[in-house]
């Protein structure tokens, strides 16, 4: 599979070659969905609490008798059944929204991912991201002369201190290691910029 290699201004120069297995995968909707979802789910925390009948401060004394008043019957002002009674079945802080995925469907799932991109020409690789000195203003520009609309993901075998600085204040940009991406963010960004030494990790950590 080969990868377009763009210059500074953008211009296509070269090709890369890049794996079959990893940049020529089936695209499987089903799976990419899965990997996403899940990634997101463990993302979640179980903060969130609710009280159950139990737990709701009310008291146990049974309202009004059962018969004559000509009202539905109740036993208790907490029934989950009344305003401000308890929760029938109450969230709690230990819940685990968390979801199992294989390492290799998890690999499957990138590397679909990533032809995908490759297919919809959202995919570009380039020599090697530096920047001289921390300037967000140059570092805007450089992303703007590779001809890049919109939201922008750059992907580097190793995040320079001065590229980090440099990106951390552009909202449409972000900047990750190899090893730091994720199914949520190739997804989300309308392009994605690798280095060639990202490719070379990508396929020795997928491959």
């Amino acid at each position: 599979m080969d990868l377009d290699l763009i210059d500074d201004q953008g211009q296509k120069t070269a090709t890369v070659a890049g794996s079959d297995a990893l940049f020529g995968h089936d695209y499987n909707e089903a799976l990419i969905h899965q990997v996403v979802t899940a990634y997101q789910a463990n993302a979640r925390s179980g903060t969130r609490a609710q009280k159950g009948r139990s737990e709701v401060n009310k008291s146990h004394r049974k309202p009004w008798n059962q018969k004559g008043t000509g009202r539905a019957r109740a036993g208790q002002a907490n029934s989950p059944l009344w305003r401000g009674g308890g929760k029938i079945f109450p969230s709690s802080p230990d819940e685990n929204f968390s979801q199992k995925v294989n390492r290799k469907m998890y690999r499957a799932g990138i590397a679909s991912i990533l032809s995908q991109l490759v297919r919809e020409q959202r995919l570009s690789v380039i020599d090697a991201l530096a920047m001289e000195s921390p300037k967000t203003k140059l570092f805007a520009h450089k992303i703007k002369g590779y001809g890049l609309a919109g939201t922008v993901l750059v992907v580097t075998e190793k995040l320079d201190d001065n590229v980090f600085l440099s990106s951390r204040n552009l909202p449409n940009v972000l900047v990750l290691e190899t090893r730091e991406v994720d199914p949520v963010s190739l997804v989300r960004f309308n392009h994605v910029l690798l280095t060639k030494g990202a490719v070379m990790q990508f396929e020795e950590l997928l491959g």
